[in-house]
């Protein structure tokens, strides 16, 4: 069976994006920013469609968002990856996703989101582990809070 090998290493590299992306979303929600930090390659791009936020390199990334998210309350949901091994150490997904986001009360009333939409993202194997090189969040939907 040609290619056996190559299938199997597909398939296991498209499980570690998986789990990376996995602890994207639960770190993040989590605030545990020294391990969010790692889902990241070194030279990251973060693109946010909220004010057109770009961050460029981890330790921006985790700076200007830790400082951002740390006073909000957040659940993130990552459904139905499409993704695709574009090289040895490349790679590119597309992930449907929604979040939950409420910031502290305003006069006794909740604020916050909820939204719906995708994460388009690159990945990179850095130092023997996939990281996410870029990633823009594309929503489709955002519904206030009641």
């Amino acid at each position: 069976m040609i290619g056996t090998d190559a299938n199997l290493q597909t398939l296991l590299d498209i499980e570690e994006i998986k789990q990376l992306k996995a602890r994207y979303f639960r770190f993040v929600d989590a605030k545990d920013w020294d391990a969010w930090a790692q889902v990241f390659a070194v030279d990251a791009g973060l693109e946010i469609p909220e004010g057109e936020l770009v961050h460029r390199g981890r330790d921006e990334i985790v700076a200007n968002v830790s400082t951002v998210m740390e006073p909000i309350r957040t659940v993130h949901h990552g459904h139905m990856p499409e993704i695709e091994i574009t090289g040895p150490d490349t790679a590119r997904g597309v992930w449907a996703m929604t979040d939950y986001v409420e910031w502290p009360e305003q006069d006794g009333r909740r604020v916050g989101i909820k939204g719906y939409g995708h994460y388009v993202e690159e990945y990179v194997r850095e130092d023997g582990a996939w990281r996410i090189a870029r990633s823009r969040l594309e929503r489709l939907r955002v519904d206030p809070l009641d």
